[in-house]
């Protein structure tokens, strides 16, 4: 681990506001993450969840391709292996993946462009799983914000009503085993930023998470046991006008001796609310950020779905 992703104590929060809003602010400043120790994500949750999506990619393929949404562009169930690609890239990530959305109360003004995702028979304890785990982050994703909120130099709460229904999704993925060991330094999932606000990552199993750094080299983030990755997306960087940076990462193939091992990770997109308007912070441009055109995130978020592959055009 290098000293650019020296942890940040979670509880310093509940005693120190300004202070940990401070550390979270310079991390993503510098390299656009943060890594969090000591978070409040239980534990238990964590391992029924990761059991729960180990058991649905087990199923069959033809099982799981019930769930796939190709029509829906992908954002709720399932999404078969060599489906995605990075922004700009045509070559597939090898990588398969579910998706779990917010659960909407009846009424929803939000109900048109956002499906409830699909109940999963094959895997007793999924549904529940799953959204335990949906909500013990985007708990924890708004307590982060609150101090993004307080490094801005905005309300504590600023972000709160931004998000509350916000169209964030808990993604599962699995890299399968490689049973012919990849070439060194080929990737898993090529190098790109989120869309989101803020992305939570607990770490993987496996290693091969890099960051690139603005010093014009690839650092590899090894978060300690029981830490969370915090980093911050292109609808953060929009509204900062650039202060805040959404970095490029990408997961590099293993070692030879580790290509058999399968890879899961379990990214949290935190997202605004679709209406929310991104336009930048008049701190941020004084600053010297950079302005741009405002956008809805609905609008944004379709735009980069469409450059990603998970819409066709």
């Amino acid at each position: 681990m290098t000293d650019l992703f020296e942890p940040i104590a979670w509880p310093l929060w509940r005693e120190d506001k300004a202070a940990f809003a401070g550390q979270l602010g310079r991390s993503f400043r510098e390299t656009g993450f943060a890594v969090i120790t000591g978070h409040p994500v239980d534990d238990a949750i964590i391992e029924r969840a990761n059991a729960a999506a180990k058991a649905f990619f087990a199923l069959p393929e033809e099982v799981k391709e019930r769930y796939h949404d190709a029509a829906g562009g992908r954002q709720r169930g399932y999404t078969p292996f060599a489906t995605e690609n990075a922004k700009g890239r045509k070559q597939a990530d090898l990588k398969e993946f579910w998706h779990t959305g917010r659960e909407l109360p009846e009424g929803s003004k939000y109900r048109e462009t956002m499906k409830d995702t699909p109940h999963v028979g094959e895997v007793e304890d999924f549904d529940a799983a799953m959204r335990a785990f949906y909500d013990a982050l985007d708990t924890f994703g708004r307590d982060l914000l609150r101090a993004v909120a307080i490094h801005l130099a905005l309300p504590e709460n600023w972000f709160d009503d931004k998000v509350e229904m916000g169209n964030s999704i808990l993604r599962l993925l699995h890299y399968p085993p490689q049973e012919n060991p990849p070439p060194k330094g080929t990737v898993r999932a090529a190098a790109h930023e989120d869309i989101n606000v803020i992305t939570l990552l607990l770490g993987a199993e496996e290693a091969g998470l890099e960051v690139w750094h603005r010093s014009g080299q690839w650092l590899s983030v090894n978060p300690p046991p029981g830490s969370l990755v915090i980093n911050c997306g292109d609808m953060l960087q929009r509204l900062t006008g650039g202060v805040l940076p959404s970095t490029t990462h990408r997961v590099v193939n293993p070692e030879p001796e580790r290509a058999k091992f399968p890879r899961y990770s379990t990214p949290f997109f935190l997202h605004f609310n679709q209406d929310v308007l991104i336009e930048q912070l008049p701190q941020c441009l004084e600053e010297g950020g950079e302005p741009q055109a405002p956008i809805t995130a609905q609008d944004y978020l379709m735009e980069r779905l469409r450059e990603i592959g998970l819409v066709k055009a």
